[in-house]
């Protein structure tokens, strides 16, 4: 029992490195896990697809599959391979004092063999050389002669032309001199991970290693205890949250007035009092700066480790879809345009074109956030330069709508201290709600295109669309009707 229970593999060292806590209960208690989101469940695919992808540095190599095979299993057919002469194993697997890895690429160089440690980041980070760490301190353990780490990961700057030029996409990093040095720190921290094991659930309080270097996966559980209105739902720095909470301080109206800013003060008093507050000068000063025509537009984006099209680089925001509420002139109809790309096809062609059309010379335009549109849009003129005065133009009367809820000019208790547009609606607008939707956000609007493109089902795909498209013009149709609501002075001015 007990060496079942103290057996690690890399993935469960680097959690334990994080906390040993959430070590301790992914061995005994992982029944109490958060679900994994749609989001986690994206990124962890892509992932794969990266590590696949990353074979073709070393093509023609032999690999050791995870599913289906049990961990002697894989052993054994790494040790097979090796005897045979292979040079170049996809997730090897060896196994040294009770700690099982799997080697992303092992290649056997003209020195010995190689360790190719593949990441869908962009940089190397520390926890990825403890990850490295790891993995030489097992295959040094068993004699298996090991002459260079590299940990491998995205190159951001590569730009797609043509077929993927996969040394160009990942850079290797030397991480072999660092990964040798951490060694005795490993061996010092598998026996505390393993000891630890050996005995009761640590206790281990809340803290920064609940984020760092992920979000761990039992905050649920540990967090459970918070009060409604918790130190932690105050929005901005507040530097000794942490320090507040280990003296016993949980609630946000327990925090003495000398922490906070005005900012968060405003939320708190707001909460206590269910108060809104309103500067109607500020807000009138604000809205002079719109006129009609006036168009209130949003884009809906994905990013990929791996560049789709050409002209691409990894994890760029590829626009797929708009929605473009619209009034022609003040007392007019409201009316609609909206564009979602077809499956498997490149997006940004036919909507700049599109887009252009649809947004007359001189209108006003209005975003939620304009600098993510403002981005989407530059990226478009570099792309299609034929189209780049009027793009700019468009980009040069572009009007924030976010601005008066950011500077704290508007603010409702029931906004949770943020000013995001899926806070504001519900709190200025509570009629209009994106809880019921199929699609709720801007993560499930990527998952649910990304769903798009894999399927073959007609049906299927044309309610993913419908559900997309009601999505995208509620965030164009809230900022109309919160843009309304402040035109009417339709609020009440805190005292």
């Amino acid at each position: 029992m007990q060496e079942i229970s103290t057996f690690l593999s890399k993935s469960l060292f680097i959690r334990g490195l994080q906390c040993h806590k959430s070590l301790y209960l992914q061995k005994y208690r992982p029944e109490l896990k958060d679900a994994i989101t749609d989001e986690k469940d994206k990124l962890f695919s892509g992932g794969n697809e990266v590590g696949i992808l990353a074979h073709d540095l070393f093509p023609s190599g032999s690999e050791v599959p995870y599913e289906g095979l049990s961990y002697q299993e894989q052993l054994e057919l790494t040790e097979s391979l090796i005897k045979q002469g292979h040079h170049t194993i996809y997730e090897a697997a060896f196994q040294y004092a009770g700690v099982f890895i799997k080697a992303d690429i092992l290649h056997l160089g003209k020195d010995g063999w190689e360790i190719y440690e593949v990441k869908a980041s962009t940089a190397v980070k520390d926890y990825q050389v403890h990850d490295a760490a790891v993995q030489y301190h097992v295959l040094s353990g068993i004699n298996l002669p090991v002459s260079k780490i590299y940990l491998v990961h995205i190159n951001n700057q590569y730009v797609r032309s043509g077929d993927i030029e996969v040394d160009k996409l990942f850079s290797k990093v030397d991480v072999t001199e660092t990964a040798k040095k951490k060694q005795a720190f490993i061996a010092t921290e598998l026996k505390k991970q393993r000891d630890m094991l050996n005995g009761n659930e640590p206790v281990i309080g809340i803290g920064p290693h609940c984020y760092d270097p992920y979000e761990c996966d039992f905050k649920g559980h540990c967090w459970r205890d918070l009060p409604k209105d918790s130190i932690f739902d105050i929005r901005g720095r507040l530097n000794n949250k942490y320090s507040l909470y280990e003296q016993g301080v949980t609630s946000m109206y327990e925090v003495s007035p000398e922490f906070l800013s005005v900012t968060q003060s405003m939320q708190i008093e707001a909460n206590r009092t269910k108060q809104i507050f309103y500067d109607h000068r500020a807000v009138n000063g604000f809205l002079k700066n719109f006129w009609y025509p006036i168009y209130f537009l949003d884009f809906e984006t994905f990013m990929t480790a791996i560049p789709t099209f050409d002209g691409i680089r990894p994890y760029q925001q590829i626009p797929f879809q708009y929605s473009l509420h619209y009034i022609e002139h003040e007392g007019g109809d409201l009316k609609h345009h909206e564009f979602l790309a077809r499956p498997n096809t490149d997006p940004r062609e036919e909507l700049i074109n599109k887009l252009i059309i649809e947004i007359p010379d001189n209108a006003c335009v209005v975003a939620y956030n304009k600098s993510f549109e403002i981005g989407v849009l530059k990226i478009l003129a570099e792309q299609y330069p034929q189209h780049k005065k009027q793009i700019d133009e468009i980009i040069e009367n572009m009007k924030d709508l976010m601005e008066p809820f950011r500077r704290k000019e508007i603010y409702h208790w029931q906004q949770n201290g943020s000013y995001s547009l899926k806070e504001v609606l519900p709190a200025m607008l509570p009629e209009f709600s994106y809880d019921n939707l199929d699609v709720r956000d801007g993560g499930m609007a990527m998952q649910s295109y990304a769903t798009m493109n894999q399927i073959d089902d007609p049906n299927e795909i044309e309610n993913i669309r419908k559900a997309l498209l009601e999505y995208c013009a509620l965030d164009t149709l809230a900022m109309v009707k919160i843009f309304e609501k402040l035109k009417n002075n339709d609020f009440k001015e805190s005292s």
